[in-house]
């Protein structure tokens, strides 16, 4: 006599649940590896083209190909990278250090030239209050957690885990270049058996979508190097062409480029040259920082044809969501959502006439 498990219901039922099960615990043993694994997509899929020129040029020989691709990625873009988190980690332990000073010997005096300045007296004297409540000063710089050797210990390991992350994607990037014609074609292959002819276009929409965030990352942070540049130049500071370059490369980590221009600022006005100091760090303030909120939504929605808004928003929800790597996950996300509505509307014309 059968059983209930040999009904066709309770077999789709049995594979369903083993299929969940399989799939779901892939993800979570790969889940520690997936953001490295998505950034050596996005560049595998960027540098494309130029894998393949690269291969035109050395036929028969698709393993030093891809070697040579991954050593120039690694050169031009997560070498700078990591130089640029180890900068930023030696200032924050420098700021550490000056911080832990104050606390101890409280605020030092005003520098002469603070008398120059417009409004001087109020501002004289606003220092002066703090000064006086050295107890104010060292829970404002607590709170701060600058001076917490466990909050710079876990600063330090972010800051190695980045770095093995990056090595990681480095590593698989290699093998992106070896195979990625045929992982694509499975991936295809697959997402067309589920989701249908649909697929083709969910996986253009991404592929548009990647492109366009990449080369919206990469202007962005030259603009704002070349704008900043020009303000280093005409605020007298040495070799601006220097710092034009270390802020573009700064700024291809969103909102970190203002630690280069206000850093200059604030040596200008320890120096004395106050309007020097007030002209660059409006400058940066107005005009640099804003190229960054107005030329990578353009450069994005342009080619994926979202609206500005939306790509506005896909690009700071996916920051607050997913980290760095949701500089991308974001507007990608909503380029599928997009691209999924209006098939739906496509679809619903026909009936709504």
């Amino acid at each position: 006599m059968p059983t209930h498990t040999d009904s066709p219901l309770a077999r789709r039922v049995v594979a369903l649940a083993f299929l969940v099960s399989i799939f779901g615990l892939t993800i979570w043993v790969l889940s520690p590896f997936l953001a490295s694994l998505a950034w050596a997509g996005i560049l595998a899929y960027v540098t494309w083209p130029l894998h393949q020129r690269v291969c035109r040029q050395l036929p028969g020989r698709p393993a030093l190909a891809a070697l040579l691709m991954t050593l120039g990625v690694a050169a031009t873009l997560l070498v700078p990278l990591v130089w640029v988190m180890f900068t930023l980690a030696a200032d924050v332990a420098a700021a550490s250090a000056t911080l832990r000073q104050i606390a101890a010997h409280g605020l030092p005096a005003l520098p002469p030239g603070v008398q120059a300045w417009p409004g001087s007296d109020w501002i004289i004297a606003q220092y002066q209050r703090v000064q006086a409540d050295p107890a104010w000063v060292r829970a404002q710089i607590d709170a701060l957690g600058l001076t917490n050797p466990t909050a710079l210990k876990l600063l330090a390991g972010g800051i190695g885990r980045n770095v093995a992350k990056f090595g990681l994607a480095v590593f698989a990037l290699f093998f992106l270049y070896r195979h990625g014609v045929s992982v694509l074609t499975q991936f295809r292959g697959v997402a067309t058996r589920w989701l249908g002819e649909a697929a083709r276009g969910y996986i253009q929409a991404v592929g548009v979508t990647v492109r366009a965030v990449v080369f919206g990352i990469v202007l962005t942070a030259l603009a704002q190097g070349i704008l900043a540049g020009l303000g280093y130049w005409v605020a007298g500071l040495a070799a601006p062409a220097l710092w034009g370059v270390i802020t573009a490369l700064v700024s291809l980590i969103p909102f970190v480029g203002p630690v280069v221009w206000i850093g200059l600022s604030l040596t200008l006005l320890a120096n004395g040259e106050t309007g020097a100091a007030l002209g660059l760090f409006l400058w940066g303030a107005l005009v640099v920082s804003w190229v960054d909120n107005v030329i990578r939504p353009l450069v994005i929605s342009g080619p994926t044809r979202i609206p500005f808004l939306l790509v506005f928003l896909g690009v700071l929800g996916g920051l607050h969501a997913f980290g760095l790597i949701g500089l991308f996950l974001g507007p990608v996300l909503l380029a599928v959502s997009v691209a999924i509505w209006r098939e739906w509307l496509g679809h619903a014309r026909p009936d709504g006439g």
